[in-house]
């Protein structure tokens, strides 16, 4: 299987964080660091208060030390209270005045900073949020993820339209790192799956690492979105039922499928090679779903050029071999097989990265 490449040359993704640190929160950081700041200067001005003198009583006390200090950290200097001793005013140049430096780079230079970039990546969430439709979410980034997202990528879905949602961020890095937007938190929170805009999401794949993390999920995005298509793996098979009642309308049996794949190695194993390839996408033969065409209308699923497993006829799904298939109707869906093309239309290249 032709791989997409994965570390493109510039950072593409969009990584939204689920708990984005408040404007207002790192502002009371600062201020606290510049009060720290604040009362350390005071602490040298006390200390030296022979140092200096207050043209209103000659004396410096504890409270002339805090307006000396204030008035100097805030550079506005009236000049009443100043530094009359040689150790006095090195200790001004030396201590206090990368003090008051310091104090205006913390207290005003980073909340500026702080602001802006708040602002601009706010700026970026919301275009992105505006824009984004059909996407696919894909909750969590482990193994499954990762090959969910290949097969995506396969069959012709743009890395704009994957959003990926893992509570760690060093996955997210990772997601962003090959192009893709990423959201750090739980996808069992409704507020996380919102920023992710699944009302407005083609499908939603859970390839979550535990079993109730999954039930979690899929309820959730049901209760967000009760139309959107729930693909989900589920590790036991004793656990698949919940799902679908839960509202997964997919449910994959990770360990059962493994379990009997690994059964038939021993004495079949040129079917479980079979199965290999036909669920790896880009190589060998392909799983395809697809409408009939008008000159297949009228036809028996046998007479068609391609392998036809099922027919979906009015939400119902018959097999290859049932006589309820009987011709083909315009509206049937078929599952077929057939041999890998590159140069077909319905296997696109892998997409580029393109930035958000």
């Amino acid at each position: 299987m032709t791989q997409p490449d994965e570390v493109p040359a510039e950072h593409s993704g969009v990584r939204i964080a689920h708990v984005e640190a408040s404007p207002t929160r790192q502002v009371a950081q600062r201020l606290l660091f510049a009060l720290f700041v604040l009362f350390a200067t005071v602490l040298v001005v006390y200390l030296d208060r022979d140092g200096y003198t207050d043209n209103t009583d000659g004396s410096v006390d504890l409270l002339d030390a805090f307006y000396y200090t204030t008035v100097t950290l805030s550079t506005t200097g009236y000049g009443d209270i100043t530094p009359v001793t040689d150790q006095a005013r090195l200790i001004n140049l030396l201590v206090i005045t990368p003090l008051r430096v310091l104090f205006l780079i913390v207290l005003i230079g980073t909340t500026l900073e702080a602001l802006t970039t708040r602002s601009r990546e706010e700026f970026r969430i919301r275009r992105w949020r505006s824009r984004v439709r059909q996407h696919v979410i894909v909750c969590g980034y482990g193994t499954k993820g990762r090959s969910a997202i290949r097969s995506l990528q396969a069959n012709g879905t743009p890395l704009d339209r994957i959003v990926v949602v893992d509570p760690d961020p060093r996955a997210i890095d990772e997601a962003n790192s090959v192009g893709l937007t990423g959201i750090v938190g739980d996808a069992g929170r409704a507020e996380v799956l919102r920023r992710a805009s699944v009302e407005r999401a083609r499908a939603v794949i859970v390839a979550a690492n535990r079993d109730d993390a999954a039930v979690m999920i899929t309820l959730t995005v049901r209760q967000l979105n009760p139309s959107v298509p729930i693909t989900t793996s589920v590790r036991e098979e004793d656990n698949a039922d919940l799902l679908r009642q839960s509202g997964a309308d997919t449910v994959i049996t990770t360990s059962a499928t493994s379990g009997r794949l690994l059964g038939l190695s021993t004495d079949a194993p040129r079917v479980v090679a079979v199965v290999e390839d036909l669920v790896t996408g880009g190589q060998g033969l392909d799983l395809h779903q697809r409408t009939v065409t008008a000159s297949e209308v009228g036809l028996g699923p046998r007479d068609l050029r391609d392998i036809v497993l099922s027919v979906t006829r009015g939400g119902r799904t018959l097999r290859f071999d049932d006589r309820m298939i009987g011709t083909l109707q315009p509206e049937d869906v078929l599952v077929v097989v057939k041999a890998h093309d590159a140069s077909n239309p319905n296997h696109p290249p892998t997409q580029p990265s393109r930035k958000v």
